[in-house]
């Protein structure tokens, strides 16, 4: 007798105990490509059939299936036309939160030849996923058929599908409806499990228990036509339809646990409703942001798609929504991640950058706790809700691993208040910032510098925005040892000493104003002597636990040009060093030289080439006058992202030289869109225009624009600043750019200084 468990008043046993014939899965020799679907917390990865594998042994769709806060709803969705897969006709998921395609039948027999059934199919997420499947006779006789819907859900951590390695787990279940849910004894004595075991066939039950009792389930309620029967977790329907006859098919599913809906956004009832919800609030959302458009249709495919993905990152935590870092991995909230999107996307949405600062303060370290790395002050690195993290198997509840989240969350602070003058932001975040500025100094009080070393031991053992366990190495591959003290980390203290210097004048703070600004210049001093390598004229990567520079050549010195931490003359070394085919390949710059022994262009952190880091580093060479040399690096992107599915601009992609008539070569498991890749689209505006927002001034300074050749016509319409809208023009005639103010609803001084 299988263990009967009650939950939430109702039966269940476990999954191993009560077998069910499954519905077998039609397999494709050749990869699937895949599409992405994301509504808040919600994300949904398909092929472009819009099924879901039930072969997820494959690597090549173990990403595959519908997640939140960290599980695999379902693990198992497959359209089956008598057990065949439909011929896909066409796809599409431009939108982002729905997917459609067009169908018909492969030849079945003389009484359903090819191309005889149109089948559309249409999914939408809206706290829930919705399915409609709308299926046309287009013979002249009528066709008897079975349609299948096999579903599956194994409900397992990402952390698991990325490949951590666990020991026990929790136990499926399958519900029943005891004491008819059991059939006949069979041969051995034991209860044999009929159809009658699902309890109502309009609807469909998978469930699981983790270790720390959590019921989860994946709740499916059919709609329109009720399946003819239910085998196992499939569906069937025998559908009869005369010429030119339609029927329409669907469901509806929600994800549960400990019978409370998981999502943070509340699913209706019907797909209409839920495509309508999404529609109404993406067109709220583009009315209240900048519309940047150029005369160039193929940049502005780019900025579309890219304006689309922020909207569609934009993920709900406890106090607003921020950037999750990027589908499917990181599908989070990330310090860093966050934090810097929110920077390249002030200039569409400044909206971002309050909630961020606010989600990120909310989750602010409290406590000295090894385990998560965590201190009073620090901001977080990543924050995680699956059953590893509520199991404390991971660290994540938030997990706080990262060095330059802090310093950046204070960049972000004051660059926000700059383009807003956000008075009561500001007055609400700053004990966060002081909190902030004082984790810096006490964790500089021993070397100087600010430097990471892991304490937990399921954290991170590299701790800047190159995070893999290889990449901080020295110029002859060795990896470096000890607290590690990286060169852009340093950057962020400057300028956030700098700029915090200025926002405690405004609270009469005048003896942390004067220390820090203090501080910066002797941080600069020490800095430009400890971190220089004379012999390379370049900027060390970092120093050591010895203090001594790790010496390669990469891409981080970067993101100090536009800080300001750089002696001049060192700050032209280093840009014109950048610059090297060693290290620009022609889409851009990598993250690390290929003249170093641990180069691989495959390399995550070690030759790859990243976007947001390379939109960084360009508006550092525009400010320094580099401006030929920043728009090679925005055009070389530009024209990457053109070549990208969709032109969206991938995580990264590998460091492999750019030749005529080559493509760039992708990084295998990118993740797209992913939120500071997308926010380096608005950089690499940000970098034309080169606007300087002053909203407690009231003013706006544009310096010097400059549009490259791929663009004569220019536009931002509904830009803000301050409690100011503007419509800016920008025109190129020949070499020279000009900049014209269209329509100003507010009283911002505007100076353009060409």
């Amino acid at each position: 007798m299988p263990d009967l468990i009650e939950l939430d008043g109702r039966t269940f046993v476990p999954a191993n105990q009560a077998p069910v014939a499954e519905w077998a899965c039609v397999t494709s020799d050749r990869p699937q490509p895949t599409l992405t679907l994301k509504d808040d917390d919600l994300f949904l990865i398909i092929d472009t059939l819009g099924n879901i594998s039930g072969r997820l042994d494959d690597s090549t769709v173990a990403s595959l299936g519908l997640f939140c806060r960290d599980t695999r709803f379902l693990s198992r969705l497959e359209l089956q036309i008598e057990g065949r897969s439909p011929v896909l006709l066409s796809s599409n998921a431009t939108k982002g939160f729905a997917f459609s395609a067009l169908c018909t039948n492969p030849l079945i027999d003389d009484n359903l030849p090819a191309d005889t059934l149109g089948i559309e199919r249409e999914i939408v997420l809206n706290g829930g996923l919705f399915e409609e499947l709308t299926l046309t006779n287009y013979s002249t006789k009528p066709v008897r058929f079975e349609m299948s819907l096999s579903f599956d859900a194994d409900f397992l951590d990402l952390f698991e599908i990325r490949g951590f390695q666990r020991g026990d787990r929790g136990q499926l279940l399958r519900r029943v409806m005891p004491p008819t849910g059991f059939g006949d004894a069979d041969s051995n004595g034991q209860p044999r499990f009929t159809h009658s075991s699902v309890p109502d066939p309009t609807e469909l039950t998978l469930a699981y228990q983790g270790r720390d009792g959590v019921l989860t389930e994946s709740h499916i309620q059919f709609l329109h036509q009720r399946p003819s029967f239910l085998k196992g977790y499939t569906a069937l329907w025998y559908v009869d339809l005369a010429s030119h006859q339609t029927v329409k098919v669907g469901y509806r599913l929600e994800m549960r646990m400990n019978g409370r809906l998981v999502s943070t956004v509340s699913p209706p009832t019907t797909l209409m409703q839920a495509k309508a919800a999404e529609q109404l609030e993406e067109t709220e959302w583009h009315a209240a942001t900048t519309r940047i458009r150029t005369d160039n249709k193929d940049i502005n495919q780019i900025l579309e798609r890219a304006e689309q993905d922020i909207y569609l990152l934009r993920q709900t935590f406890e106090q607003g929504k921020a950037l999750s870092a990027g589908v499917p991995w990181f599908s989070t909230l990330f310090g860093r991640d966050s934090i810097i999107a929110a920077m390249q996307t002030l200039i569409l949405d400044p909206a971002i950058a309050r909630e961020t600062l606010t989600v990120l303060a909310h989750y602010q370290g409290k406590a000295d706790d090894g385990w998560r790395d965590e201190a009073p002050g620090k901001i977080l690195h990543e924050l995680r809700f699956g059953e590893l993290a509520r199991c404390q198997e991971i660290p994540h509840t938030p997990y706080y691993g990262t060095v330059d989240a802090t310093p950046l969350w204070l960049l972000l602070y004051a660059d926000y208040y700059a383009w807003t003058h956000d008075r009561d932001t500001l007055d609400r975040l700053w004990p966060n910032a002081l909190a902030a500025m004082e984790w810096i100094d006490q964790s500089c009080r021993e070397t100087g510098y600010l430097s990471y070393n892991r304490r937990s031991r399921k954290g991170l053992p590299n701790q800047g925005w190159k995070d893999s366990d290889t990449c901080i190495v020295d110029r002859h591959g060795q990896m470096a040892q000890g607290a590690i003290a990286l060169c852009e980390v340093q950057a962020y203290v400057y300028a956030a000493k700098l700029r915090l210097s200025d926002i405690a004048r405004l609270y009469k703070r005048f003896d942390l104003a004067d220390r820090w600004q203090a501080e910066a210049q002797d941080l600069k001093t020490r800095f430009n002597r400890d971190f220089w390598v004379d012999d390379l004229d370049f900027c060390a990567l970092a120093l050591d636990g010895d203090g001594k520079p790790v010496d390669s050549i990469t891409s981080n010195p970067g993101h100090c040009l536009g800080l300001g931490i750089f002696d001049l003359e060192k700050a032209r070394s280093v840009a014109e060093r950048l610059q090297a085919p060693d290290l620009f390949n022609g889409w851009g710059i990598r993250t690390l030289s290929s003249l170093s022994p641990a180069y691989n262009p495959m390399g995550y952190h070690v030759g790859s080439v990243w976007p947001h880091d390379n939109g960084l580093i360009a508006l550092g060479l525009r400010s320094l006058g580099f401006t030929d040399a920043a728009l090679e690096i925005a055009q070389g992107l530009l024209d990457m992202t053109l070549q990208q599915p969709y032109c969206r601009p991938p995580e990264l992609f590998c460091g492999y030289e750019r030749t005529p008539g080559t493509a760039p070569v992708q990084y295998p498991v990118a993740c797209s869109p992913q939120a500071w890749a997308t926010g380096t689209v608005f950089h690499l505006m940000q970098l034309m225009i080169n606007p300087v927002p002053n909203a407690p001034a009231n003013h706006l300074r544009i310096l010097d624009p400059v549009l490259p050749d791929s663009i004569r016509h220019l536009s931002l319409q509904n830009l803000r600043v301050g409690s100011t809208l503007l419509d800016l023009e920008f025109e190129r005639v020949g070499n020279a750019t000009g900049c014209c103010v269209v329509k100003k609803r507010g009283n911002l001084r505007v100076v353009i200084e060409a």
